[in-house]
């Protein structure tokens, strides 16, 4: 059992047959395939869609207990006008996902980059009336500036013990590159500075990576040392691993992997499948 949580964004990524998943791998497969080799999953699939009950019941069947899947509420409730207002739809939407307990640990609230200071009170509201283990993500520039609006922010966090998503970005932006699905990523990923937290005992890190595995090494360093530090604290860190298209994403997870086990010697192997292990292991020593 690892003493922390690593994955990619999602499970369904057709691309990873071959490679993290068998060639003739069914869609149908491939949650219990990632589950045998990553402990998480960040849940951007309800952030745009619920799912159905039978959806979340197959889910269930498919995670082992010891699995984390982050569940974003939905852009419904996040992007709304208030967050108060939504309590309700929140609260379905925790029992919509109920049949997978404590699998939903922690829940991710991502607000908008309009967000900003001026609804904190509303963001105290919610999180103290939903009272479940959470983490936010924020965007709006004023919860960067290192002012106040930035300490009231970490001081309502850190006395509810919700953790800040820290989203490093870096590694994407520092890549000149005319490919579609680089400039897509650009596009749509904010680069934001680094926050870094430990408000409760899971501190969340999304890092999204350069396409080249090699060129992530640099930025991977820091970010190794500070997990470490955060394990042998004796909390348990949620990272999550990014490429612009995602296709390298398990492959830079490995990477992430190799390099946490050189500063913490002992950490146990990721499984990989047997079939693919030697090909993934070339690939991320590239």
């Amino acid at each position: 059992m690892l003493p922390y949580f690593l994955g990619c964004p999602s499970w369904r990524e057709p691309g990873w047959r071959g490679a993290l998943y068998p060639p003739d791998a069914t869609s149908q497969r491939f949650l219990q395939l990632y589950a045998q080799c990553f402990n998480a999953v960040e849940g951007n699939t309800t952030f745009y869609a619920e799912p159905a009950p039978a959806t979340v019941a197959r889910w269930a069947a498919q995670m082992p207990e010891h699995f984390r899947f982050c569940a974003k509420l939905p852009r419904t409730i996040s992007h709304s006008d208030n967050l108060i207002v939504q309590l309700p739809a929140a609260e379905a939407f925790l029992q919509l996902l109920a049949p997978l307990g404590a699998r939903v640990t922690p829940l991710w609230l991502q607000l908008p980059a309009s967000f900003g200071p001026a609804r904190l009170a509303e963001l105290s509201g919610f999180l103290r009336e939903l009272a479940r283990p959470l983490a936010v993500e924020v965007r709006h520039p004023a919860f960067f500036a290192r002012g106040e609006e930035e300490r009231q922010l970490n001081r309502l966090l850190r006395d509810l013990a919700v953790e800040r998503i820290c989203l490093d970005a870096r590694p994407l932006f520092s890549c000149v590159s005319d490919a579609p699905a680089v400039r897509h990523a650009q596009a749509k990923k904010p680069h934001l500075p680094l926050r870094p937290t430990a408000f409760s005992d899971c501190p969340q890190l999304r890092f999204v990576g350069h396409p080249e595995l090699a060129a992530n090494d640099v930025f991977l360093a820091p970010w190794v040392a500070k997990v470490a530090e955060w394990i042998e604290a004796g909390l348990a860190p949620y990272v999550f691993i990014h490429t612009p298209d995602n296709h390298l994403a398990p492959q830079l997870a490995w990477r992430f992997h190799l390099q946490l086990q050189v500063r913490l010697p002992g950490l146990a192997d990721l499984a990989w499948p047997d079939w693919e292990s030697a090909a993934v292991n070339q690939l991320a020593l590239l």
